[in-house]
Protein backbone atom coordinates (compact mmCIF):
# COMPACT_ATOMS: atom_id res chain seq x y z
CA UNK A 1 0.00 0.00 0.00
CA UNK A 2 2.83 2.17 0.54
CA UNK A 3 4.32 2.09 -3.32
CA UNK A 4 0.31 2.63 -4.21
CA UNK A 5 0.53 5.88 -2.59
CA UNK A 6 3.99 7.41 -2.52
CA UNK A 7 7.23 5.74 -3.76
CA UNK A 8 9.26 4.63 -1.08
CA UNK A 9 12.67 5.57 -0.80
CA UNK A 10 13.65 2.02 -0.98
CA UNK A 11 12.40 2.07 -4.95
CA UNK A 12 14.53 4.61 -5.55
CA UNK A 13 17.44 2.31 -4.87
CA UNK A 14 16.28 -0.32 -6.98
CA UNK A 15 14.89 1.02 -10.09
CA UNK A 16 16.69 1.19 -12.73
CA UNK A 17 17.64 4.81 -13.96
CA UNK A 18 16.43 3.50 -17.58
CA UNK A 19 18.70 3.16 -20.67
CA UNK A 20 21.81 5.01 -20.38
CA UNK A 21 22.74 5.02 -24.13
CA UNK A 22 26.15 4.91 -25.72
CA UNK A 23 28.87 6.86 -24.10
CA UNK A 24 29.85 9.59 -25.67
CA UNK A 25 33.59 9.60 -26.12
CA UNK A 26 35.88 11.09 -24.21
CA UNK A 27 37.46 13.27 -26.58
CA UNK A 28 34.03 15.11 -27.80
CA UNK A 29 32.97 15.81 -24.20
CA UNK A 30 34.12 19.36 -24.86
CA UNK A 31 31.95 19.73 -27.64
CA UNK A 32 28.73 17.78 -26.86
CA UNK A 33 28.52 19.33 -23.42
CA UNK A 34 29.93 22.52 -24.32
CA UNK A 35 32.37 22.68 -21.44
CA UNK A 36 33.92 25.45 -22.29
CA UNK A 37 30.59 27.57 -21.76
CA UNK A 38 29.62 25.89 -18.58
CA UNK A 39 33.62 26.34 -17.16
CA UNK A 40 33.14 30.13 -18.21
CA UNK A 41 29.97 30.38 -16.25
CA UNK A 42 31.44 28.96 -13.29
CA UNK A 43 34.31 30.83 -13.09
CA UNK A 44 31.94 34.54 -13.76
CA UNK A 45 29.92 33.38 -10.71
CA UNK A 46 32.92 31.84 -8.57
CA UNK A 47 30.62 29.49 -7.44
CA UNK A 48 32.59 26.32 -5.05
CA UNK A 49 29.44 24.24 -5.10
CA UNK A 50 27.93 23.20 -8.26
CA UNK A 51 24.83 21.15 -9.21
CA UNK A 52 25.23 18.91 -12.52
CA UNK A 53 21.58 17.65 -13.46
CA UNK A 54 21.05 15.03 -16.16
CA UNK A 55 18.21 13.37 -17.60
CA UNK A 56 18.43 9.19 -17.30
CA UNK A 57 19.54 8.82 -20.74
CA UNK A 58 22.09 11.18 -19.97
CA UNK A 59 23.64 9.97 -16.68
CA UNK A 60 26.47 7.52 -18.37
CA UNK A 61 28.44 10.77 -19.15
CA UNK A 62 27.77 12.73 -15.60
CA UNK A 63 30.58 11.13 -14.22
CA UNK A 64 33.37 12.10 -16.30
CA UNK A 65 31.69 15.19 -17.01
CA UNK A 66 31.79 16.33 -14.03
CA UNK A 67 35.95 15.17 -13.29
CA UNK A 68 36.45 17.19 -16.29
CA UNK A 69 34.13 20.40 -14.72
CA UNK A 70 35.85 19.98 -11.42
CA UNK A 71 39.42 19.78 -12.67
CA UNK A 72 39.17 23.12 -15.14
CA UNK A 73 37.29 25.00 -12.01
CA UNK A 74 38.44 23.75 -9.02
CA UNK A 75 34.59 23.77 -7.70
CA UNK A 76 32.92 20.83 -6.25
CA UNK A 77 30.29 19.08 -8.70
CA UNK A 78 27.15 17.38 -7.32
CA UNK A 79 25.64 14.72 -9.82
CA UNK A 80 21.24 15.38 -9.56
CA UNK A 81 20.24 12.23 -11.55
CA UNK A 82 16.28 11.46 -9.79
CA UNK A 83 14.11 14.53 -9.95
CA UNK A 84 11.06 13.55 -8.19
CA UNK A 85 8.63 15.04 -11.00
CA UNK A 86 10.43 15.57 -14.77
CA UNK A 87 13.97 16.17 -15.56
CA UNK A 88 12.74 18.91 -18.05
CA UNK A 89 12.29 20.98 -14.91
CA UNK A 90 15.48 22.47 -13.18
CA UNK A 91 15.47 20.82 -9.36
CA UNK A 92 15.79 23.26 -7.27
CA UNK A 93 14.85 21.30 -4.34
CA UNK A 94 17.46 19.37 -5.31
CA UNK A 95 20.21 21.49 -5.37
CA UNK A 96 19.63 23.42 -2.33
CA UNK A 97 19.54 20.61 -0.21
CA UNK A 98 23.17 19.88 -1.81
CA UNK A 99 24.07 23.40 -0.64
CA UNK A 100 24.96 24.50 -4.49
CA UNK A 101 25.41 28.33 -5.40
CA UNK A 102 24.34 27.40 -9.12
CA UNK A 103 23.34 24.51 -11.45
CA UNK A 104 23.71 23.33 -14.51
CA UNK A 105 20.72 21.49 -16.82
CA UNK A 106 22.19 19.43 -19.72
CA UNK A 107 19.74 17.70 -22.34
CA UNK A 108 15.94 18.83 -23.16
CA UNK A 109 14.65 21.13 -21.00
CA UNK A 110 11.09 23.26 -20.55
CA UNK A 111 13.04 26.38 -20.10
CA UNK A 112 10.40 27.32 -17.08
CA UNK A 113 11.33 29.95 -14.45
CA UNK A 114 12.18 28.43 -11.34
CA UNK A 115 10.18 29.38 -8.35
CA UNK A 116 13.24 29.94 -6.12
CA UNK A 117 16.02 32.44 -8.01
CA UNK A 118 19.12 30.22 -8.58
CA UNK A 119 21.98 30.76 -11.59
CA UNK A 120 20.99 28.26 -14.28
CA UNK A 121 22.84 27.30 -17.01
CA UNK A 122 21.14 25.12 -19.97
CA UNK A 123 22.90 22.80 -21.96
CA UNK A 124 20.57 21.55 -24.75
CA UNK A 125 23.05 19.51 -27.15
CA UNK A 126 23.78 20.10 -30.56
CA UNK A 127 22.52 17.46 -32.70
CA UNK A 128 24.15 17.09 -36.43
CA UNK A 129 21.68 18.76 -39.23
CA UNK A 130 21.94 18.00 -43.12
CA UNK A 131 21.48 21.75 -43.87
CA UNK A 132 21.02 21.21 -47.55
CA UNK A 133 18.88 18.04 -46.71
CA UNK A 134 16.74 20.45 -44.83
CA UNK A 135 17.03 23.38 -47.33
CA UNK A 136 15.48 21.12 -50.22
CA UNK A 137 12.50 19.72 -47.88
CA UNK A 138 11.41 23.61 -47.13
CA UNK A 139 11.62 24.28 -50.77
CA UNK A 140 8.93 21.49 -51.51
CA UNK A 141 7.18 22.47 -48.51
CA UNK A 142 6.67 26.24 -49.37
CA UNK A 143 7.01 27.13 -52.59
CA UNK A 144 5.05 30.59 -52.44
CA UNK A 145 8.78 33.21 -51.39
CA UNK A 146 6.54 35.40 -49.67
CA UNK A 147 4.59 33.53 -47.64
CA UNK A 148 5.11 34.07 -43.44
CA UNK A 149 7.37 30.97 -42.43
CA UNK A 150 9.07 30.33 -38.85
CA UNK A 151 11.47 28.10 -38.12
CA UNK A 152 11.44 26.04 -35.60
CA UNK A 153 13.43 23.14 -33.56
CA UNK A 154 13.59 20.82 -30.99
CA UNK A 155 16.39 22.10 -28.45
CA UNK A 156 19.55 20.10 -29.64
CA UNK A 157 18.69 21.32 -32.75
CA UNK A 158 18.33 24.87 -32.26
CA UNK A 159 22.11 25.89 -33.49
CA UNK A 160 21.52 24.93 -36.74
CA UNK A 161 18.52 27.51 -37.51
CA UNK A 162 20.70 30.52 -38.38
CA UNK A 163 22.81 28.67 -40.49
CA UNK A 164 19.90 27.10 -42.16
CA UNK A 165 17.91 30.64 -42.86
CA UNK A 166 21.24 32.07 -44.70
CA UNK A 167 20.50 29.34 -47.26
CA UNK A 168 16.80 30.12 -47.85
CA UNK A 169 16.36 34.08 -46.97
CA UNK A 170 17.93 34.45 -50.82
CA UNK A 171 14.56 33.11 -52.17
CA UNK A 172 12.28 33.41 -48.68
CA UNK A 173 11.55 37.15 -48.02
CA UNK A 174 9.45 36.58 -44.82
CA UNK A 175 11.17 34.16 -43.04
CA UNK A 176 11.70 34.22 -38.90
CA UNK A 177 14.07 32.14 -36.92
CA UNK A 178 13.06 31.22 -33.34
CA UNK A 179 15.25 30.73 -30.44
CA UNK A 180 15.19 28.90 -27.05
CA UNK A 181 14.28 31.20 -24.57
CA UNK A 182 16.95 30.70 -22.30
CA UNK A 183 17.57 33.10 -19.65
CA UNK A 184 19.32 35.93 -19.90
CA UNK A 185 22.70 35.87 -18.43
CA UNK A 186 22.88 38.35 -14.94
CA UNK A 187 23.42 42.17 -15.42
CA UNK A 188 22.45 41.86 -19.30
CA UNK A 189 20.21 45.01 -20.39
CA UNK A 190 16.90 43.51 -22.16
CA UNK A 191 16.83 43.70 -26.11
CA UNK A 192 14.63 46.70 -27.13
CA UNK A 193 11.98 45.83 -28.75
CA UNK A 194 11.97 42.91 -26.56
CA UNK A 195 10.95 39.73 -28.84
CA UNK A 196 7.48 37.55 -28.37
CA UNK A 197 8.21 34.79 -26.21
CA UNK A 198 6.13 32.24 -26.47
CA UNK A 199 6.39 27.93 -26.30
CA UNK A 200 9.67 28.29 -24.78
CA UNK A 201 10.68 30.29 -27.96
CA UNK A 202 11.61 33.88 -28.58
CA UNK A 203 10.48 35.31 -32.22
CA UNK A 204 11.96 38.43 -32.98
CA UNK A 205 8.96 39.99 -34.86
CA UNK A 206 8.74 42.96 -36.46
CA UNK A 207 6.20 46.08 -35.49
CA UNK A 208 2.84 45.39 -36.56
CA UNK A 209 3.18 41.64 -37.26
CA UNK A 210 1.81 39.16 -35.04
CA UNK A 211 2.63 34.89 -34.80
CA UNK A 212 -0.90 33.91 -35.93
CA UNK A 213 0.58 35.65 -39.35
CA UNK A 214 3.17 32.77 -40.04
CA UNK A 215 3.19 29.18 -40.71
CA UNK A 216 5.72 26.56 -39.35
CA UNK A 217 8.58 24.71 -40.49
CA UNK A 218 9.95 22.15 -37.23
CA UNK A 219 13.37 20.79 -37.63
CA UNK A 220 13.46 17.70 -35.33
CA UNK A 221 12.05 14.17 -34.24
CA UNK A 222 13.57 10.85 -35.84
CA UNK A 223 12.45 8.32 -38.22
CA UNK A 224 13.23 5.36 -35.59
CA UNK A 225 10.38 6.77 -33.41
CA UNK A 226 6.87 5.01 -34.27
CA UNK A 227 4.91 7.18 -32.71
CA UNK A 228 4.92 10.47 -33.14
CA UNK A 229 2.60 11.86 -30.52
CA UNK A 230 5.71 10.67 -28.08
CA UNK A 231 7.75 14.16 -28.14
CA UNK A 232 5.44 16.37 -25.91
CA UNK A 233 7.93 19.37 -27.25
CA UNK A 234 5.92 19.11 -30.75
CA UNK A 235 2.67 18.61 -29.70
CA UNK A 236 2.93 21.58 -27.56
CA UNK A 237 3.67 23.92 -30.85
CA UNK A 238 0.65 21.99 -32.76
CA UNK A 239 -1.66 22.70 -30.18
CA UNK A 240 -0.83 26.07 -29.81
CA UNK A 241 0.15 27.20 -33.13
CA UNK A 242 -3.03 28.93 -35.00
CA UNK A 243 -4.89 25.73 -36.76
CA UNK A 244 -5.51 27.78 -40.34
CA UNK A 245 -1.87 28.13 -40.89
CA UNK A 246 0.15 25.08 -42.46
CA UNK A 247 2.93 23.05 -40.22
CA UNK A 248 5.48 20.74 -41.41
CA UNK A 249 7.95 18.75 -39.76
CA UNK A 250 11.44 17.83 -41.18
CA UNK A 251 13.90 15.07 -40.16
CA UNK A 252 17.45 16.93 -39.28
CA UNK A 253 19.01 13.44 -40.70
CA UNK A 254 17.44 12.35 -43.61
CA UNK A 255 15.64 15.59 -44.51
CA UNK A 256 11.80 14.18 -44.81
CA UNK A 257 9.40 15.98 -44.60
CA UNK A 258 5.90 15.32 -43.02
CA UNK A 259 2.67 17.96 -42.88
CA UNK A 260 1.71 17.99 -39.56
CA UNK A 261 -2.21 19.28 -39.76
CA UNK A 262 -3.65 15.86 -39.77
CA UNK A 263 -1.66 15.11 -36.28
CA UNK A 264 -2.76 18.74 -34.88
CA UNK A 265 -6.17 18.23 -35.76
CA UNK A 266 -6.22 14.81 -33.53
CA UNK A 267 -4.58 16.58 -30.64
CA UNK A 268 -7.17 19.42 -30.82
CA UNK A 269 -10.24 16.90 -30.85
CA UNK A 270 -8.80 14.98 -27.88
CA UNK A 271 -8.59 18.10 -26.00
CA UNK A 272 -12.04 19.00 -26.73
CA UNK A 273 -13.44 16.05 -25.42
CA UNK A 274 -11.51 16.52 -22.11
CA UNK A 275 -13.13 19.07 -21.76
CA UNK A 276 -16.14 17.77 -21.91
CA UNK A 277 -15.75 15.16 -19.86
CA UNK A 278 -14.55 17.80 -17.36
CA UNK A 279 -17.54 19.69 -17.57
CA UNK A 280 -19.47 16.74 -16.72
CA UNK A 281 -17.27 15.89 -13.25
CA UNK A 282 -18.41 16.44 -10.28
CA UNK A 283 -15.08 15.68 -8.19
CA UNK A 284 -11.88 16.74 -9.71
CA UNK A 285 -8.80 15.74 -8.68
CA UNK A 286 -5.82 18.15 -8.60
CA UNK A 287 -2.42 17.05 -8.95
CA UNK A 288 0.29 18.76 -7.84
CA UNK A 289 3.19 18.25 -10.59
CA UNK A 290 5.43 20.64 -9.88
CA UNK A 291 7.04 22.08 -6.77
CA UNK A 292 10.10 23.93 -8.52
CA UNK A 293 8.59 26.05 -11.64
CA UNK A 294 7.50 29.95 -10.78
CA UNK A 295 3.98 30.11 -9.34
CA UNK A 296 2.55 27.14 -8.74
CA UNK A 297 1.31 28.26 -5.82
CA UNK A 298 -0.90 30.78 -7.06
CA UNK A 299 -1.76 28.16 -9.93
CA UNK A 300 -2.87 26.06 -7.43
CA UNK A 301 -5.37 28.50 -6.25
CA UNK A 302 -6.62 29.34 -9.15
CA UNK A 303 -7.82 26.06 -10.27
CA UNK A 304 -9.71 25.36 -6.29
CA UNK A 305 -11.19 28.73 -7.35
CA UNK A 306 -12.15 27.67 -10.86
CA UNK A 307 -13.47 24.65 -9.28
CA UNK A 308 -15.52 26.10 -6.30
CA UNK A 309 -17.28 28.51 -8.60
CA UNK A 310 -18.49 25.79 -11.25
CA UNK A 311 -19.90 23.96 -8.16
CA UNK A 312 -17.51 21.20 -8.56
CA UNK A 313 -15.76 18.91 -5.25
CA UNK A 314 -11.47 19.50 -5.53
CA UNK A 315 -9.30 17.57 -4.27
CA UNK A 316 -5.27 18.31 -4.03
CA UNK A 317 -3.42 15.30 -4.04
CA UNK A 318 0.61 15.50 -3.87
CA UNK A 319 1.90 11.50 -5.10
CA UNK A 320 5.05 12.63 -7.42
CA UNK A 321 4.57 11.14 -10.45
CA UNK A 322 1.24 10.40 -11.43
CA UNK A 323 0.85 6.34 -12.04
CA UNK A 324 -2.12 4.23 -12.89
CA UNK A 325 -1.53 2.72 -9.39
CA UNK A 326 -1.87 5.73 -7.46
CA UNK A 327 -5.08 7.63 -8.84
CA UNK A 328 -6.51 4.39 -8.56
CA UNK A 329 -6.73 4.82 -5.08
CA UNK A 330 -9.55 7.24 -5.65
CA UNK A 331 -12.63 5.97 -7.42
CA UNK A 332 -14.17 8.70 -6.46
CA UNK A 333 -12.69 11.53 -8.60
CA UNK A 334 -14.31 12.12 -11.90
CA UNK A 335 -11.53 14.09 -13.48
CA UNK A 336 -7.48 14.52 -12.92
CA UNK A 337 -6.00 17.80 -13.63
CA UNK A 338 -1.74 18.06 -13.78
CA UNK A 339 -0.46 21.32 -12.36
CA UNK A 340 2.90 20.64 -14.43
CA UNK A 341 5.35 22.30 -16.86
CA UNK A 342 3.85 22.58 -20.57
CA UNK A 343 6.02 19.43 -21.01
CA UNK A 344 5.06 17.62 -18.25
CA UNK A 345 1.25 18.35 -18.71
CA UNK A 346 1.91 16.94 -22.64
CA UNK A 347 3.69 14.44 -21.49
CA UNK A 348 2.50 10.41 -23.02
CA UNK A 349 -0.03 8.54 -21.44
CA UNK A 350 -0.22 5.12 -22.49
CA UNK A 351 -3.76 4.38 -23.77
CA UNK A 352 -5.87 3.00 -21.35
CA UNK A 353 -3.49 3.00 -18.36
CA UNK A 354 -5.16 5.93 -16.40
CA UNK A 355 -9.27 4.72 -15.48
CA UNK A 356 -9.86 8.34 -15.33
CA UNK A 357 -8.69 11.21 -17.43
CA UNK A 358 -5.40 13.10 -17.08
CA UNK A 359 -6.41 17.00 -18.46
CA UNK A 360 -4.29 20.46 -18.53
CA UNK A 361 -5.28 23.49 -16.57
CA UNK A 362 -6.40 24.81 -19.84
CA UNK A 363 -8.57 22.41 -19.88
CA UNK A 364 -10.41 22.66 -16.57
CA UNK A 365 -9.82 26.35 -17.39
CA UNK A 366 -12.07 26.39 -20.74
CA UNK A 367 -14.75 23.55 -18.63
CA UNK A 368 -15.26 25.91 -15.44
CA UNK A 369 -15.13 29.51 -16.83
CA UNK A 370 -17.92 30.19 -19.11
CA UNK A 371 -16.30 33.46 -20.32
CA UNK A 372 -13.66 31.53 -21.57
CA UNK A 373 -11.77 32.30 -24.27
CA UNK A 374 -11.07 35.44 -24.88
CA UNK A 375 -12.07 37.15 -28.64
CA UNK A 376 -9.64 35.83 -30.82
CA UNK A 377 -7.49 33.51 -28.78
CA UNK A 378 -6.94 30.40 -31.30
CA UNK A 379 -4.09 28.62 -29.26
CA UNK A 380 -4.59 26.17 -27.08
CA UNK A 381 -2.45 27.19 -23.98
CA UNK A 382 0.03 24.45 -22.24
CA UNK A 383 1.18 26.51 -19.32
CA UNK A 384 -0.65 27.67 -16.16
CA UNK A 385 1.31 30.75 -16.00
CA UNK A 386 -0.59 32.34 -18.97
CA UNK A 387 -4.34 31.40 -17.21
CA UNK A 388 -2.72 33.98 -14.08
CA UNK A 389 -3.75 37.30 -13.98
CA UNK A 390 -1.02 39.38 -15.53
CA UNK A 391 -1.21 37.34 -18.27
CA UNK A 392 -2.56 38.68 -21.68
CA UNK A 393 -4.36 35.56 -22.16
CA UNK A 394 -6.28 35.72 -18.59
CA UNK A 395 -10.06 35.48 -18.19
CA UNK A 396 -11.21 36.44 -15.15
CA UNK A 397 -14.21 34.87 -13.71
CA UNK A 398 -17.69 36.41 -14.61
CA UNK A 399 -19.54 37.95 -11.59
CA UNK A 400 -22.25 36.13 -10.08
CA UNK A 401 -25.00 37.46 -11.22
CA UNK A 402 -23.72 37.39 -14.64
CA UNK A 403 -25.82 35.50 -17.78
CA UNK A 404 -22.96 33.71 -18.13
CA UNK A 405 -23.86 31.33 -15.52
CA UNK A 406 -27.41 30.86 -16.85
CA UNK A 407 -26.65 29.76 -20.10
CA UNK A 408 -27.87 26.25 -21.13
CA UNK A 409 -25.37 23.52 -21.58
CA UNK A 410 -26.33 20.21 -22.66
CA UNK A 411 -23.32 17.68 -22.13
CA UNK A 412 -21.71 16.01 -25.80
CA UNK A 413 -20.82 12.97 -24.36
CA UNK A 414 -23.81 11.53 -22.38
CA UNK A 415 -26.44 14.12 -24.08
CA UNK A 416 -27.76 14.88 -20.79
CA UNK A 417 -28.84 18.73 -19.97
CA UNK A 418 -26.44 19.94 -17.22
CA UNK A 419 -27.34 22.15 -14.44
CA UNK A 420 -26.66 25.82 -13.50
CA UNK A 421 -23.75 25.83 -11.14
CA UNK A 422 -24.29 26.95 -7.42
CA UNK A 423 -21.67 30.30 -7.84
CA UNK A 424 -19.84 30.45 -4.71
CA UNK A 425 -17.89 33.70 -3.84
CA UNK A 426 -14.27 32.61 -3.56
CA UNK A 427 -14.12 33.83 0.26
CA UNK A 428 -16.09 30.95 0.82
CA UNK A 429 -14.17 28.19 2.63
CA UNK A 430 -16.66 25.70 1.04
CA UNK A 431 -15.01 22.52 2.52
CA UNK A 432 -17.13 21.55 5.49
CA UNK A 433 -18.79 17.69 4.34
CA UNK A 434 -21.73 18.49 6.80
CA UNK A 435 -25.02 21.12 5.61
CA UNK A 436 -27.52 22.13 8.21
CA UNK A 437 -31.30 21.66 6.56
CA UNK A 438 -34.10 23.10 8.19
CA UNK A 439 -35.45 20.39 10.24
CA UNK A 440 -31.72 20.99 12.39
CA UNK A 441 -31.05 17.42 10.68
CA UNK A 442 -27.31 16.67 9.07
CA UNK A 443 -27.07 15.47 5.31
CA UNK A 444 -23.82 14.05 4.25
CA UNK A 445 -22.64 16.50 0.98
CA UNK A 446 -19.26 15.34 0.47
CA UNK A 447 -18.95 13.71 -2.49
CA UNK A 448 -16.56 11.14 -1.43
CA UNK A 449 -19.00 10.32 1.17
CA UNK A 450 -21.85 10.08 -1.42
CA UNK A 451 -19.71 7.49 -3.23
CA UNK A 452 -18.52 5.47 -0.26
CA UNK A 453 -22.10 5.12 0.49
CA UNK A 454 -23.24 3.60 -3.08
CA UNK A 455 -20.65 0.92 -3.13
CA UNK A 456 -21.84 -2.29 -1.74
CA UNK A 457 -18.85 -3.39 0.23
CA UNK A 458 -17.60 -0.33 2.48
CA UNK A 459 -14.86 -1.82 4.94
CA UNK A 460 -15.27 -3.68 8.35
CA UNK A 461 -18.07 -2.79 10.63
CA UNK A 462 -17.18 -1.30 13.79
CA UNK A 463 -20.82 -2.73 15.23
CA UNK A 464 -20.40 -0.03 18.54
CA UNK A 465 -21.97 -1.38 20.77
CA UNK A 466 -22.69 -4.70 19.95
CA UNK A 467 -19.52 -6.63 20.41
CA UNK A 468 -18.86 -7.65 24.44
CA UNK A 469 -15.70 -6.20 26.82
CA UNK A 470 -13.41 -8.56 27.64
CA UNK A 471 -10.10 -8.49 28.73
CA UNK A 472 -6.96 -8.21 26.48
CA UNK A 473 -5.54 -11.76 25.89
CA UNK A 474 -1.92 -13.02 24.43
CA UNK A 475 -2.39 -13.51 20.81
CA UNK A 476 -0.26 -15.44 18.06
CA UNK A 477 3.21 -14.89 17.69
CA UNK A 478 5.52 -15.09 14.38
CA UNK A 479 5.12 -14.81 11.47
CA UNK A 480 1.75 -15.64 8.72
CA UNK A 481 3.75 -18.34 7.22
CA UNK A 482 5.08 -19.76 10.36
CA UNK A 483 3.36 -18.56 13.60
CA UNK A 484 4.91 -20.32 16.74
CA UNK A 485 2.20 -22.59 18.05
CA UNK A 486 1.93 -23.96 14.35
CA UNK A 487 5.18 -26.28 15.09
CA UNK A 488 7.21 -27.05 12.42
CA UNK A 489 6.14 -29.32 8.90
Amino acid sequence: MESTFSSPAEAVLQREAGSAGLRTPLGDLDRVYELERVVGFVRDLGCQRVALQFPDQLLGDAGAVAARLEEATGSKMFILGDTAYGSCCVDVLGAEQSGAQALVHFGPACLSPPARPLPVAFVLGQRSVALELCAKAFEAQNPDPTAPVVLLSEPACAHALEALATLLRPRYLDLLVSSPALPLPAGSLNPKPEPLERFGRRFPLAPGRCLEEYGAFYVGGSEAISDPDIDPDLSRLLLGWAPGRPFSSCCPDTGRTQDEGVRAGRLRARRRYLVERARDARVVGLLAGTLGVARHREALAHLRNLTQAAGKRSYVLALGRPTPAKLANFPEVDVFVLLACPLGTLAPQPSGSFFRPVLAPCELEAACNPAWPPPGLAPHLTHYADLLPGSPFHVPLPPPDSELWDAPDVSLISGDLRPPPAWKPSDDPGCSALTPKPSLELAESSPAASFLSSRSWKGLQPCLGQTPVTGAVSGRRGIAIAYEDEGHS
